[in-house]
């Protein structure tokens, strides 16, 4: 049975799609039978740009496991990726008034 449950995220971004590179303003997610992919049921998401219409998307219909697998990479992707960007920021700050020994103790 098909659900047709789709939940709707916003989005600030860009996809590459057939036609090239794409604005997105829209996540379409649901998990139901998929139209390609060979499973039973699916995570399907579409990435559109609703502001312009809708008419091009990305899709991707990816199994149970690997949604959740997913989902841990981007936590881990965004957790790593503040750090890092947090320890450059705080290297610029202090590089313009601290001393080399100032820098060389935050490593």
């Amino acid at each position: 049975m098909c659900s047709y449950i789709v939940e709707k995220a916003a989005m600030h971004g860009s996809a590459k799609g057939p036609s090239g590179w794409m604005r997105i303003d829209t996540a379409n997610v649901y998990y139901d039978h998929p139209f390609h992919a060979p499973l039973d049921h699916a995570l399907g998401i579409d990435f559109i740009c609703e502001a312009d219409g809708g008419r091009e998307r990305v899709a991707v219909e990816i199994s149970r496991e690997s949604a959740l697998e997913l989902i841990e990479k981007i936590k881990a992707a965004l957790a790593t990726g503040d750090a890092a960007h947090d320890k450059a920021v705080a290297c610029e700050r202090i590089s313009v008034t601290a001393s080399q020994g100032d820098v060389a103790n935050l490593f």
